[in-house]
């Protein structure tokens, strides 16, 4: 181990024996007493020197060894430290790739603030090289969206859409307007080619995974299936019928859209876990008996229209789908999991709105124990001196996703 202070968090003294480390409270900590060689000694933790090394440059600085050991331990339970070295051979690999690693160093820093094991971070960036994600639609919120995983290490975008791109497709990040007039699909791979700090090998798939309007279900290497349809009737009313393939393959998808100046993002949907879109619409209609009468409708609707879709808005729901994706790619459980985060304008507030496993639903996930998540922390740490998130439902650090088909019920 080649020990670093994590440089993701500004470090400042509150006195001349106590150091706080961050600044924000989801990550500010404070580690004290501390003695003028102790604090001298942090200055050494930047991934030049080893263990031994570390040890014999405390004894110059009249700190004995144990004296060292136990701090470095305390650093590394507080996950105030890094390792220079560490993560593994596929970290390995990424770090010789200077020209990438220098693209994805805010992405690295970011990790290392919600990673606490050593090396921990840059195993996760490295492991988002082998994912494979697929997105549905490839309109304001598809295109960005999928461009945005592409450029923060996501080994292999599969953008699936129909038709060709019209001028109200044209979005920052997404769909250039250059692209006007080619097919969508085609497009948008475009821009998550060009969004992508390097092209990672590409797998050879199955003969039936190819482009197209097909489901892609049976594709191997599907970490994570996003729906972002273009069609608002579809935000708003999701089609059971379409995540079925899904649901049988116990494919993780998350859906993401904007309907009527609305945001929505979620549910994250964790076949046999989570409430899926059937389960929605059966709670719809429970609540609401003219549910099904208006689906019905809105989707058998003659006229095609344009609808409302404002670009700032679609913007924030394709970042914040993205990072939701991105947190269940690295291992953790996000918000978005059966639930759904809506926003409207022009108030602009983001509200959760549960999607619970139904009854009569064939999913399975409401016969599932229920498990209660608690928002506060467990055990306060002797030097954490801010209130950190709760690390209940967080996986263990460098869990990634699998490549290859996640399944809940494995």
């Amino acid at each position: 181990m080649h020990p670093v202070m994590k440089p993701a968090l500004r470090r400042g003294w509150r006195d001349r024996e106590t150091v706080q480390f961050g600044m924000t409270p989801a990550h500010a900590q404070t580690l004290g007493p501390m003695d003028p060689a102790t604090g001298d000694f942090l200055d050494l933790l930047n991934g030049t020197r080893g263990l031994p090394l570390l040890r014999e440059e405390g004894r110059r600085m009249r700190l004995t060894a144990g004296h060292v050991d136990t701090l470095l331990a305390r650093l590394t339970r507080a996950g105030l430290v890094d390792d220079a070295r560490g993560g593994g051979p596929a970290a390995d690999a990424l770090r010789a790739r200077t020209d990438v690693l220098r693209r994805l160093r805010p992405d690295l820093a970011a990790l290392s603030l919600t990673t606490a094991e050593p090396g921990a971070a840059l195993a996760r960036l490295a492991a988002r090289r082998a994912l494979r994600v697929q997105v549905r639609g490839a309109g304001r919120v598809g295109a960005p969206l999928a461009s945005a995983l592409s450029a923060a290490g996501v080994g292999e975008i599969d953008v699936r859409d129909v038709g060709r791109v019209e001028p109200w497709d044209v979005a920052p990040g997404g769909l250039p307007a250059e692209s006007l007039g080619q097919r969508r699909e085609t497009a948008a791979r475009a821009a998550v080619r060009r969004a992508a700090p390097d092209h990672p090998p590409r797998r050879t798939h199955s003969p039936g995974s190819g482009s197209g309007t097909g489901t892609g279900a049976q594709d191997p290497g599907l970490s994570l299936v996003i729906l972002t349809p273009r069609d608002d009737v579809a935000v708003h009313a999701p089609d059971p019928a379409e995540a079925e393939p899904l649901m049988t393959s116990g494919t993780p998808h998350l859906y993401a859209g904007v309907v009527e100046g609305t945001g929505v993002v979620g549910p994250l949907v964790l076949p046999g876990e989570s409430g899926c879109a059937r389960c929605l619409h059966l709670d719809r209609g429970d609540r609401d008996p003219a549910w099904p009468q208006l689906t019905a409708q809105w989707r058998c609707a003659r006229a095609r229209r344009t609808g409302a879709c404002d670009l700032t808005l679609a913007t924030a729901v394709a970042g914040l789908a993205a990072a939701h994706a991105l947190a269940f790619l690295d291992g953790e459980s996000p918000s978005s999991t059966g639930t759904r985060w809506e926003v409207s304008a022009p108030g602009l507030n983001w509200h959760a709105r549960p999607v619970r496993p139904h009854p009569a639903c064939g999913c399975g996930a409401a016969d599932r124990p229920k498990q209660e998540h608690s928002s506060t922390g467990g055990e306060a740490r002797a030097t954490m001196a801010v209130q950190r998130p709760s690390t209940e439902r967080r996986r263990k650090a460098g869990a990634t996703r699998p490549t290859g088909t996640w399944r809940a019920h494995v």
